[in-house]
């Protein structure tokens, strides 16, 4: 285990939330604010403790193996979960750590499940922070560290970018890790301030665009305003974000694929047919499901859309109640609470790419149970699956499964209805935010004891880390020298 090295990332880390911070600043300073001084004394004492870890005992060494790389990318979410939690809990606008820590879980992790139930009264620093969190987590703060420090560009140090990226397959687009990152992160902006332009250009305010669009970005549906996007009337801004949380929903290799003019490689990607397949059947049945509650039919597919936009992606932007949908319509949404976005896409959820890798094997294992002289093997996008890729599916399908079930239990004593315990884990464990019944849209999760909150914020970083990285934490045999 490269300790010195885990904790030279830990300390850049520290430097680059410190210096993230000063945007807050900034913006308070702008609005006339005293919130701003928080995050200037926050941003100032990690920036100090972040440079002491980097500049004291450099490591010799700067590569991290697959151990190392997990646990470090583990460790640097908590970091900024607790250090990120402080300008809420020092200014007192949440005045309990614990719900200041579950609101900025949420925000890195781009769950964006809130305890807050009157979000204006937030200043506008704080906004901006919440925002700018869920932007941040997005595409990682790990992928920006390998775009931003050379010595971290080393092609073993991929181990990093698998421990963030979600997905089985993590491979790359480009030679170099570091000019990987740097492209990554070059679309992510580009996509993030095309979205913010759109918006100004329909006539939203500054302040709103910036914030929705850095909360649609990194799918983390964090709103600005207590009836969230309802607050934007017209089905021009709806429709906008809408389209834009599915462009971030998409993998990212298919962007980098259309800059390549590799064409024919990018629509070949059977994951984006079935990405964008489910969207079209479920608004459908969605949209004809719920005709009857709305004024016509375009109203009611516009409802449609914006909802299965945000829960497949798992963005969790509101724009109404959905608990007085009819069932179907509520189980389709928790179905697609569950299945998430694309792989290496800023989405949470189970991931398309595995659901296809399962259902593939299935297919093998009872063509085998016919044909059992016969070789056959499970293939994606016409390439060979190696059988590790295979088995880490099956095993994180385990693990999910066993994560989900004891976390349920635990959540279940409180005694809050099935609907509400069960949706609650389901839409923390794959970053959505809202569920339905008392965390439904129009609902929060402020009625949860801390030791629940504690529980679903674990959730919440095992879902955003691909469950692997945070679990490795707690086995001691991972800490010991090899």
């Amino acid at each position: 285990m490269n300790k010195r090295l885990i904790l030279y990332i830990l300390g850049w880390v520290l430097i680059c939330e410190g210096a993230a911070m000063q945007i807050c600043t900034v913006t308070s300073i702008i609005f006339r604010e005293n919130e701003g001084l928080y995050f200037l004394i926050t941003g100032a004492v990690c920036a100090l403790l972040g440079v002491l870890a980097v500049k004291v005992k450099k490591p010799k060494n700067m590569v991290l193996y697959q151990k190392a790389g997990f646990c470090a990318t583990a460790l640097s979410w908590i970091l900024l979960s607790f250090v990120g939690a402080l300008p809420f809990f020092l200014s007192g606008e949440i005045p309990n750590y614990v719900d200041a820590l579950f609101e900025t879980v949420s925000g890195f992790t781009t769950t964006g499940a809130t305890i807050l139930v009157e979000v204006e009264n937030l200043s506008h620093g704080m906004l901006m922070w919440r925002s700018l969190m869920n932007w941040l987590g997005g595409m990682g703060v790990i992928v920006f560290l390998l775009a931003l420090i050379p010595k971290l560009g080393g092609q073993q140090n991929i181990y990093l970018m698998r421990a963030e990226s979600p997905g089985p397959i993590v491979g790359k687009a480009v030679p170099k890790m570091r000019h990987y990152a740097l492209l990554l992160y070059g679309i992510y902006f580009g996509l993030t301030l095309l979205e913010c332009i759109l918006l100004l250009c329909g006539g939203m305010g500054f302040f709103d665009a910036v914030n929705t669009s850095f909360a649609t970005a990194g799918t983390g549906g964090f709103g600005i305003h207590n009836s969230n996007i309802a607050a934007y009337e017209g089905y021009y801004f709806q429709t906008v974000i809408a389209v834009f949380m599915l462009l971030f929903g998409t993998n990212f290799s298919f962007y980098i694929l259309l800059i390549g003019k590799k064409f024919g490689q990018a629509f070949k990607m059977e994951e984006l047919w079935w990405y964008f397949g489910t969207v079209v059947v479920f608004t459908t049945i969605i949209g004809f499901n719920i005709m009857s509650l709305y004024p016509n039919t375009y109203d009611a597919f516009h409802q449609s859309f914006f909802y299965v936009s945000s829960i497949i992606t798992t963005t969790g932007f509101g724009i109404g109640d959905v608990n007085h949908w009819p069932m179907l319509s509520k189980s389709l949404i928790i179905v697609i609470t569950f299945t998430g976005a694309m792989a290496g896409s800023t989405g949470g959820g189970f991931k398309f790419s595995r659901i296809l890798l399962l259902v593939k094997e299935v297919k093998k294992e009872f063509y085998l149970l016919v044909h059992p002289r016969n070789i056959r093997s499970v293939k994606m996008d016409g390439k060979k699956i190696s059988h590790e890729t295979m088995r880490s599916t099956s095993v994180f399908l385990v693990i999910y499964l066993a994560v989900f079930i004891i976390s349920f239990a635990l959540v279940s004593i409180e005694g809050k209805g099935f609907v509400t315990s069960f949706t609650s884990v389901a839409a923390t464990l794959n970053n959505t935010g809202p569920g339905l019944g008392d965390v439904g849209p129009v609902g929060n999760y402020a009625m949860f004891t801390p030791l629940t909150k504690c529980v679903l914020m674990f959730d919440m970083l095992a879902g955003r880390l691909e469950l692997f990285p945070l679990l490795l934490l707690f086995i001691p045999a991972a800490w010991k020298k090899s």
